[in-house]
């Protein structure tokens, strides 16, 4: 039987500190996927100790990610919990892509939330408090600014990442003595995918602006794209770019290719 591999308070300490640094290596493809990448090694390291099983680990968090920083530590604490239960499961039951999936399905709600709060509702707080009276000349202003959005945030993160991995732990020991884990991992899967497809039409634009005068009528190309389905080249769009990262593609030479083919397409009126 393998020796069981628990989180110690530092390994734990060290990703929730570095979830600070949730905006430190931001990018086109992976957006805050790297820096949590970076905060989950104190805990991979731990709990995977053999090469390939690190490298696979890595791999397995080397994906794009973006919600509220003020959540990012509640989907840490989750993942630190699963990959400890994974780490340490002996029935060979526990399916490592589940791990993913529930990082992917949770961003999406948590940053509508999070957004709502830290954005839309205590920052116009604290500014409505702070600046009137640094418009005086009055240092409690700035005091109150900040006050006002640091807490709630700090607070937040503090607690969300104890109640990820506590929870995480309880929650996945109980589902998993009673058979549920099977049934949880592939929800999360096709949740994850539902919460990445319902983002295309949000993030990814692909305006056609070609008209045709017809038999005394306008032909219009984007209403007839429409009429077959709403947001089909933004779909069509985002499924070819994906088949070209499967292939290995630069995202570089992606990145300039549809900003040269936006360019061809409005020099020929198409868009």
């Amino acid at each position: 039987m393998a020796e069981h591999v628990s989180l110690s308070k530092k390994e734990l300490n060290s990703v929730f500190w570095r979830s600070y640094q949730a905006l430190g290596c931001y990018s086109y493809d992976k957006q805050q996927g790297i820096a949590y990448l970076r905060a989950m090694i104190p805990v991979l390291e731990k709990l995977h100790p053999e090469r390939d099983d690190f490298i696979e680990s890595l791999r397995r968090h080397n994906t794009m990610f973006n919600t509220t920083c003020a959540f990012v530590p509640f989907c840490l604490g989750i993942s630190c919990a699963m990959e400890e239960e994974y780490a340490n499961d002996e029935s060979g039951q526990f399916d490592p892509e589940s791990i993913g999936a529930v990082k992917i399905a949770l961003m999406g709600p948590l940053a509508g939330i999070g957004d709502s709060f830290f954005w839309g509702t205590f920052r116009l707080i604290a500014c409505g408090v702070g600046a009137p009276l640094a418009a005086e000349g009055n240092i409690l202003g700035v005091i109150l600014y900040l006050l006002l959005n640091l807490v709630p945030s700090t607070l937040t993160r503090w607690f969300g990442f104890k109640l990820g991995y506590n929870g995480g732990r309880q929650f996945l020991a109980k589902i998993q003595a009673d058979g549920t884990l099977a049934k949880l991992t592939e929800s999360a899967k096709v949740l994850a995918m539902m919460v990445i497809g319902g983002m295309i039409p949000q993030i990814v634009s692909f305006p056609v602006s070609f008209t045709l005068e017809l038999g005394g009528g306008t032909f219009v190309l984007a209403d007839v794209l429409d009429s077959i389905m709403p947001n089909l080249l933004p779909l069509l769009l985002s499924l070819f770019v994906y088949r070209l990262i499967m292939k290995g593609t630069k995202v570089n030479t992606i990145i300039f290719g549809l900003l040269g083919l936006g360019i061809l397409l409005t020099f020929l009126g198409i868009m």
